[in-house]
């Protein structure tokens, strides 16, 4: 099959596409036929052997955690998918290797879910990671209520604009920061937009006086600062890029595969809940372009990497 993989750690440039081995299927997994995948931050992580502590390497690596496609062969022992089914996955396994930049990808039953039929293969690829994200910090960590103050960091990213949805479906009210030129954006998503910046404190303790119940960092740094200076007197505080959230009180989350989670966030996408926007799409073979784009951390919504199955 043809892939796009790394054999050391590195930037963008490792990346290269070509010839691998079709993937194995094991009896709890089953083989997908990508449609798309999408590219998230955490894969430059990875790249980057930012994760080396945690996750192992197999070189050469495919990278890659998002996908949609369509199940071509079940591993013996899987009875919730048959061949054709169209599925999303968040495919991370406890080691590095066999990602989803590829035209197959052999996936294990508890991390995917049936795919929402009124999203395309595209939209449907930038739901798994990020909406899982989005889902679990804001149910799990935060566990938001039905009147909460929740303030979600750059919201209109992929993370961020999902978390705006989900918890506006709530009933939360939402402030969500972001560059000027995205506040349209946000507010079509139902959030109360502010500036980046210089006074950010001030402008959150004018929009909420009584504080911030419930702060999503997806930035760290100043954006986590602000976040513990503004949360109200019983307020909750989650980061997910940053550690040094602990020394505030709150916690650390890192998004797990979970396919009744998946199976949650597919139908909140086929009742038309949520929604993913899809900023830009490469073709497979330019994934090194749509990782570079990726790591300028200005997309709106998600960047996408699409298999051309006509040719």
């Amino acid at each position: 099959m043809k892939a796009i993989s790394y054999s050391g750690y590195g930037d963008a440039d490792v990346l290269e596409y070509g010839e691998r081995p079709d993937p194995k299927v094991g009896p709890d997994t089953v083989l997908v036929k990508v449609r798309a995948a999408a590219v998230n931050p955490v894969d430059r992580q990875a790249r980057q052997g930012n994760l080396d502590a945690a996750l192992d390497a197999v070189f050469p690596v495919i990278p890659g955690w998002d996908v949609s496609g369509v199940v071509v062969q079940p591993g013996v022992a899987v009875e919730e998918f048959s061949v054709g089914d169209e599925v999303i996955g968040y495919v991370r396994e406890d080691f590095l290797s066999r990602g989803t930049f590829a035209e197959y990808v052999a996936a294990p039953v508890r991390t995917l879910a049936r795919k929402p039929l009124r999203l395309s293969f595209e939209e449907a690829a930038g739901l798994p990671l990020a909406g899982l994200t989005a889902y679990q910090v804001l149910h799990r960590s935060l566990r938001i209520r039905d009147g909460d103050t929740v303030l979600v960091h750059a919201a209109a990213g992929g993370v961020g604009s999902l978390a705006v949805q989900i918890a506006r479906h709530a009933g939360c009210r939402v402030i969500g920061t972001a560059s000027a030129h995205n506040h349209d954006h946000l507010r079509q998503l139902g959030a109360e937009p502010v500036e980046y910046g210089d006074g950010l404190a001030d402008r959150l303790r004018a929009l909420a006086p009584d504080g911030i119940d419930a702060a999503f960092d997806t930035v760290g740094g100043e954006a986590l600062r602000v976040s513990a200076e503004t949360l109200a007197p019983d307020g909750r505080l989650t980061s997910i890029v940053d550690s040094e959230v602990f020394s505030y009180g709150g916690k650390y989350a890192f998004v797990r595969p979970d396919a009744k989670d998946l199976a949650h966030l597919a139908e909140l996408a086929e009742r038309g809940i949520v929604s993913v926007h899809v900023d830009r799409v490469f073709p497979l073979e330019q994934a090194a372009q749509a990782h570079r784009l990726n790591a300028e951390g200005r997309t709106r919504g998600k960047i996408v990497v699409t298999v051309d199955w006509e040719s």
